[in-house]
């Protein structure tokens, strides 16, 4: 355990598993779901868990805790500071390892592209990668979508994020990224990282050797895209992120934007592609909603269920199951107060299956997002507050264009009846079978 886990009264703290620490890190790492339903049936719906190399977790998923999470001072609740063990992969500069100020002046120069008249300019990139994809998809046998949509993911933020035009440095800083991700995204990675800590992850020879690789391909186009003529004209995230000032006049280093690029990489390629996967592999089993979507995709314009199955895709299957934020000070979160240096852990997994909110809370049911929207501290698949993902406007309409334009184009039917396990995949939760299905014209 880390030294402020050292130092916390276990007295302190709300009810939670008797088991070492290094065996609630296995069955976390294992079989992370199964282990907070646990938790939440035993203990109720604050526990505390111990993870090898993390804070002390104090896990919550009471709605009306999870605001006073989201709404409160964030010199009090620091994201940056529980995200530590990211430090290793995505630079110390990302925005989900900053906290305040740095964390606003950063967040404010690389939102506008992710909102808006801008975020609309991508809808057609999104459509004309889809539909390059769907047509090497084979007919009438099993086909895994999930790497698929992993290919539709990484070429829309290449293209969109990056902005390569040039084929033959678009195809190297493609493939150098996509087996970082790959690598990274190994489930023996993470164990690698929960038992060795982020200090000695960084000096690991495989783990430098794959971030040196990503180093070089990224600063280089970084470098090149400074010295573009064209720069103040182009329309891609990267050259507006350069040509971004903070308040004071200033721009982002080199090694800013190669931390915001590799943030934006793996928060937008690999969570984005996953929840596709699930929304595919949740409608091939429910036969009438998805003949429901193909008929509102056909018809164009209306986009009401798309919504609302994008919506239920994400309360279901959220792809990452919490979200963290370290005490600065102690801090009244519903009946306790939690000592500084605790894991405030609001629960997503759990928050989404609460009965009272969600009828048949483990049904796929995307009418009942037409019937009442979502609830602000009720439905998190992206965090909340100041906090909330970048990028969720730009998530969900690449979710809605990806879906639409399949639906469009061609049927859907499970390979196999039986529902996909969920499993870990380092960080994410991914569909055992990869989403395999069969299509059809």
């Amino acid at each position: 355990m880390g030294a402020d886990t050292d130092r916390i009264d276990s007295q302190e703290l709300p009810p939670g598993p008797s088991l070492p620490g290094p065996l609630q890190t296995a069955r976390w790492l294992a079989r992370p779901l199964p282990f907070l339903e646990q938790c939440a049936r035993r203990f109720g719906e604050t526990f505390t868990l111990r993870i090898r190399n993390e804070l002390t977790w104090v896990v919550i998923s009471n709605p009306e805790d999870v605001r006073e999470v989201f709404t409160a001072e964030p010199s009090v609740m620091r994201a940056g500071e529980a995200n530590v063990v990211l430090a290793p992969i995505l630079g110390a500069t990302s925005l989900l390892l900053l906290d305040e100020p740095a964390h606003m002046e950063h967040r404010r120069l690389m939102l506008p592209p992710f909102h808006g008249k801008r975020m609309e300019q991508y809808r057609h990139l999104i459509e004309e990668v889809t539909l390059a994809e769907l047509s090497r998809w084979p007919r009438s046998e099993p086909f895994a979508l999930w790497p698929s949509m992993q290919a539709i993911t990484l070429e829309v933020i290449m293209r969109a994020v990056f902005g390569i035009t040039d084929a033959g440095r678009l195809h190297y800083v493609r493939e150098v990224l996509r087996t970082a991700v790959e690598w990274l995204a190994d489930r023996r990675r993470l164990a690698m990282m929960a038992l060795l800590g982020p200090e000695r992850l960084k000096r690991s020879a495989l783990f430098t050797a794959q971030v040196k690789r990503v180093d070089e391909a990224l600063l280089s186009e970084i470098s090149n895209r400074r010295r573009a003529e064209d720069l103040d004209e182009r329309e891609d995230i990267l050259s507006m992120m350069i040509l971004a000032q903070f308040e004071d006049g200033g721009q982002m280093s080199d090694r800013e934007l190669r931390d915001e690029l590799l943030t934006l990489l793996l928060a937008g390629h690999e969570t984005t592609a996953t929840s596709l996967a699930w929304a595919f592999e949740r409608l091939v089993r429910h036969p009438e909603k998805l003949a429901r979507l193909r008929e509102e995709a056909s018809a164009g314009g209306q986009e009401s269920y798309l919504e609302a199955v994008v919506k239920e895709t994400l309360r279901l299957r959220p792809v990452v199951p919490i979200v963290i934020r370290k005490l600065a000070a102690p801090t009244q979160i519903g009946r306790f107060t939690l000592p500084k240096g605790v894991g405030v852990v609001p629960c997503i997994h759990l928050v989404h299956r609460r009965p009272e909110i969600y009828r048949e809370p483990h049904a796929f049911k995307p009418e009942r997002f037409l019937e009442k929207p979502a609830g602000t501290y009720t439905w998190i698949p992206f965090g909340g507050g100041v906090r909330r993902c970048l990028g969720a406007s730009f998530a969900q309409m690449e979710m809605k264009e990806v879906l639409r334009t399949v639906l469009s184009e061609v049927n859907l039917s499970p390979a196999d009846r039986v529902p996909e396990p969920i499993v870990r995949r380092s960080i994410t939760l991914a569909p055992k079978r990869r989403a395999t299905v069969l299509v059809s014209a």
